[in-house]
């Protein structure tokens, strides 16, 4: 199931940051992980994913870099930041006690607060 605009204005960016949590991708990499990873619910295009990507790297929570790729193209790389990192961990005890009250509540019965993307 594929999440609609507004769950994935609130669910996408910390997935994204998730995913860079544990290492440095480039977009199409990330679009890969994040489809597979999340069995379909985090299917997005690029043209969702770098307006993202460029409003996290404007907050800071990301940086960007531009490095070969294995086939010698040129490729932007993002990362995680320190204040990224933090970042993530507020909206994981955030999404953590949403699901909490959603279960609490009969919506859901989800007993992982975060998906696992890897």
């Amino acid at each position: 199931m594929k999440l609609e605009r507004e769950m994935m204005r609130g669910a996408g960016p910390t997935a994204v940051l998730h995913l860079l949590s544990e290492d440095e991708m480039y977009g199409y990499e990330i679009v890969e992980r994040l489809a597979k990873g999340s069995a379909g619910v985090f299917e997005m295009g690029q043209s969702t994913l770098y307006p993202m990507l460029y409003n996290l790297e404007g907050k800071g929570l990301v940086k960007s870099r531009e490095k070969k790729g294995e086939n010698g193209r040129k490729r932007r790389y993002y990362r995680l930041t320190v204040k990224g990192s933090r970042k993530l961990e507020a909206d994981r005890k955030q999404w953590s006690s949403l699901i909490a009250g959603l279960s609490a509540l009969g919506v859901t019965r989800v007993s992982s607060p975060v998906p696992c993307l890897s």
